[in-house]
């Protein structure tokens, strides 16, 4: 499926359920936010900060928990988040350019 055809399938599973009205932008947002925090527990107290090969199929549930509630939100606030990705993209490479930022995790205010 394309990303057209996934927003189409959450908005019939939405419909479905007459979840839309439960769906404010701030009730979607924390649904993000409290999703992304389930893939950084999958990797809480992992030795050498790599997840275990048991939980792939865990990760692979959890990103797709946060796929889901990205996508709702971008349509809901009518952001298209290809155009937006690749106007960021252009941004990062602004505030990051390689000759500075290669090798390097400082945050672009210190380079």
């Amino acid at each position: 499926m394309d990303k057209s055809e996934l927003v189409e399938l959450i908005l019939q599973f939405r419909k479905e359920r007459n979840w839309k009205q439960f769906h404010s932008s701030k009730n979607l947002a924390i649904s993000l936010m409290l999703e992304s925090s389930e893939v950084v527990e999958l990797f809480q107290w992992t030795k050498d900060h790599k997840l275990p090969s048991d939980k792939k199929e865990d990760l692979s549930n959890e990103l797709a928990d946060v796929y889901y509630w990205l996508l709702l939100l971008a349509y809901d606030e009518g952001v298209d988040l290809e155009k937006a990705l690749e106007k960021k993209m252009k941004l990062n490479a602004k505030k990051y350019p390689v000759k500075k930022a290669k090798g390097v995790a400082t945050k672009y205010t210190k380079l």
